[in-house]
């Protein structure tokens, strides 16, 4: 519409006008740049994670190839500390995978001959030979990049200013068609007909919503900035406003992806400081194997008296499942130190009912249990039981907590066994059913389970798209790269600290400090910004309404066109323009998710623009019938009272309370001295327009004034019956 306005202008020789109008469009598009697509980096760090190296045999001998040269049928070499570059299937050896940022589970596991590994799995202990079995897009992790690639939602924003310009569009397209019909039963000439529809096309036109939109996101996203939450598109800070459902991860997200001595359990004769110094005595020191790593962080500084000498380590030996530990007493005599798996650790010693009871008791509570074993070689008793696991972050439980406050339900969404997903779901204050393994139901809604156990990432990815479906806004906090595809989905993906570089160039928002905190952060900034942006956007309806029915009066009450397309320019410029100011506006966060409900909204703006049409149409009148007012000097004091009529517009409408809740922020005050102060001027000084009395300027601003007063009783009448209080 813009551009058709600037092609009529230029036709009608008015190429000041039609140079404004293309400044106008080239702003808005200048702004639009900030939003930034995201699926190509997403891409690119997915290729650069798989960009490796695999020792492959082919013709007999062991050579190096890039990861991206294996095929199906290679058989391939996993060494410590590698990264598997295809699925495959081991065919020789053991080896203790961390698949965590692939599957979610939060324990390494053991895989011995026939087990099968995924591309991206992280070799902590051992060497294995293994047959590829999928490489590049058929693997696990090659599904997860065309999701990700695939992954499209359109943003709230992007719908709303659709919806905002078709509901303008339809209503003030028939005030256009009628006002040109008018016009040529009048015997107006084309010459007149044409100005009369380029100002009113203008009128119609929410210059400034888009570039609006995008300032007011870009303002948020700078505040998220400084308080550690780094947005990496514009539209996640006003989704964020309106997230009723968050989908969490477990793994590294609500818990710390790094395991922990959770409970001890020693034998009689023993304590549980003599019973983590003993396993620490089986463990290795300085390796990556994180059990090791766990029960040294948790050994006592200082060892208990009678500890025997350590002599010799014997690393852990995945055919009998345990590591051993060679040490002397202090007179002389040797003894063995065990530990690892409780079934075989207890074929050392004499059976105990106690040890195995507790053990089906820990394993229940999804712990993973070690056993400890110390003695004389051939008379070796039971010590204890160490039980491991990832445990839950600090802030977690407080986060879950404050989102419910907030009216955001939580979901837990994990690859994790069901057992071990339970116990952290009920530790962070999730107490809702947990879904029954299997394929996900392909209609799920977020209040039927609070726990999603033994997922894949696409399973991840569907439940965000069911929710969707289901008319919730969605966000998903992840840190791995099964992730990665359900952060694309979301509306409002969020990247913990911890998280791979994949899952944080697939999320809307990136936490940059450690903890959860920033999501409440994101939050209730998102919850502001949107408030701001309701603001404009009802101050723009309200507008571009009654400047149109006004300008139809206009035309029936002198038969001219009441302004004149420059004059059309002005107001755009000044007013459209310095009224994105309400974008620093002093608000507050709703208590409840927002919702763009733009029926209501457009319902109140012909509402609120009906009164301002009556307040504006009879400061025309009063110029017309009873100051006698030619032609040119009525469209100055039209040019005015549209003015000052819309800044007490934007005054009413930025509070959802009374128009005196709250204070306006200097920005916003500034901005309305400005645009009175250029209309007046040029008002008083016939710049642009014809010359207007000062006191018929000062008695139309202060009627304006008082007339903000009623329309603010009109405005909590409507908001009150469309429901579109402090919470919308």
């Amino acid at each position: 519409m813009l551009e058709a306005a600037i092609v009529l202008q230029i036709v009608l020789g008015e190429t000041i006008e039609a140079a404004v109008i293309a400044t106008l469009l080239v702003f808005n598009a200048g702004l639009g740049l900030f939003q930034e697509v995201r699926a190509q980096a997403t891409l690119d760090a997915l290729k650069s994670r798989l960009a490796l190296s695999a020792s492959v045999r082919r013709d007999g001998r062991w050579t190096t190839v890039p990861v991206a040269a294996l095929v199906p049928g290679d058989v391939i070499k996993l060494s410590l500390g590698g990264i598997v570059g295809a699925d495959v299937r081991l065919i020789d050896g053991d080896v203790l995978l961390d698949q965590s940022t692939l599957t979610g589970e939060s324990l390494p596991t053991e895989a011995g001959p026939n087990s099968n590994t995924y591309a991206g799995a992280l070799v902590r202990r051992g060497e294995a030979v293994a047959e590829v079995t999928a490489t590049g897009i058929r693997t696990k992790f090659g599904r997860t990049a065309e999701l990700i690639r695939t992954a499209r939602v359109p943003s709230s924003q992007q719908q709303a200013v659709l919806r905002v310009v078709r509901n303008l569009a339809i209503f003030n397209g028939t005030i256009v068609i009628i006002q040109v019909g008018y016009a040529a039963v009048l015997g107006m000439s084309v010459a007149e007909i044409i100005p009369l529809m380029l100002t009113a096309i203008l009128a119609a036109i929410p210059v400034a919503l888009p570039a609006t939109f995008t300032l007011a996101s870009t303002l948020g996203a700078r505040a998220l900035a400084r308080r550690g939450v780094l947005p990496t598109r514009l539209s996640a800070v006003d989704e964020a406003a309106s997230m009723s459902v968050l989908c969490v991860d477990k793994t590294g997200t609500l818990t710390q992806n790094e395991l922990a001595v959770t409970a001890i359990r020693p034998m009689p004769g023993f304590d549980e400081q003599r019973v983590l110094a003993l396993a620490a005595m089986a463990s290795s020191e300085g390796g990556q194997d994180p059990v090791d790593a766990a029960i040294r962080a948790a050994a006592p500084s200082v060892p208990p008296d009678n500890l025997p000498v350590l002599q010799r380590f014997v690393p852990f030996d995945p055919a009998n499942k345990m590591s051993e530990a060679i040490a002397t007493t202090k007179d002389g005599q040797a003894l063995h130190i065990a530990k690892g798996a409780f079934a075989k650790v207890s074929d050392l010693a004499p059976p105990s009912p106690e040890a195995t009871a507790s053990v089906a008791e820990l394993g229940a509570q999804g712990f993973r249990v070690l056993a400890v074993a110390v003695g004389p070689s051939g008379d070796m008793r039971l010590a204890g039981l160490i039980a491991l696991s990832d445990p839950p972050r600090s802030d977690s439980a407080e986060l879950i907590a404050e989102l419910h406050k907030m009216g955001v339900h939580t979901v837990m969404v994990t690859g994790d066994a069901p057992v071990t997903a339970g116990v952290v779901a009920r530790a962070v204050g999730l107490s809702g059913a947990i879904c029954p393994p299997g394929p996900v139901p392909e209609r799920v809604l977020p209040d039927q389970f609070s726990v999603f156990a033994g997922i894949l990432p696409e399973d991840k990815y569907h439940i965000v798209k069911a929710f969707q479906a289901a008319g919730h806004v969605v966000g998903m906090c992840g840190d791995g790269a099964n992730d990665a595809p359900a952060l694309r989905q979301a509306q409002m993906g969020i990247a913990v600290f911890t998280a791979t570089d994949v899952a944080k160039s697939a999320a809307g928002i990136v936490l940059t400090e450690p903890g959860l905190g920033g999501i409440v952060t994101a939050v209730r900034e998102g919850r502001i910004t949107f408030q701001r942006i309701l603001t404009y956007t009802l101050r723009s309806v309200t507008r571009k309404i009654d400047q149109l029915l006004f300008l139809t009066i206009g035309l029936v009450m002198t038969g001219h066109a009441i302004l004149t397309p420059m004059l059309m320019v002005v107001l755009m410029t000044t007013g459209d323009f310095l009224a994105m100011s309400a974008t620093t506006d002093n608000v507050q966060a709703s208590a409840k998710p927002n919702a763009w409900r733009i029926d209501n909204l457009t319902i109140a703006g012909i509402v609120m623009a009906a009164f301002n049409l009556m307040f504006c149409s009879s400061v025309l009148a009063i110029g017309k019938f009873r100051l006698g007012l030619d032609i040119g000097t009525l469209r100055t004091l039209a040019a005015i009272v549209l003015v000052f009529s819309g800044q007490a517009v934007l005054y009413v409408v930025r509070e959802r309370r009374r128009v005196w809740s709250s204070r306006p922020s200097a920005w916003m005050m500034a901005s309305s001295v400005v645009d009175i102060g250029i209309i007046g001027t040029l008002a008083t000084y016939g710049i642009l327009m014809e010359p207007l009395a000062f006191p018929v300027i000062v008695a139309v601003l202060a009627a304006a004034a008082v007339f903000a007063f009623a329309l603010d009783v009109v405005k909590v009448a409507i908001f009150k019956r469309l429901n579109m209080g402090e919470d919308a």
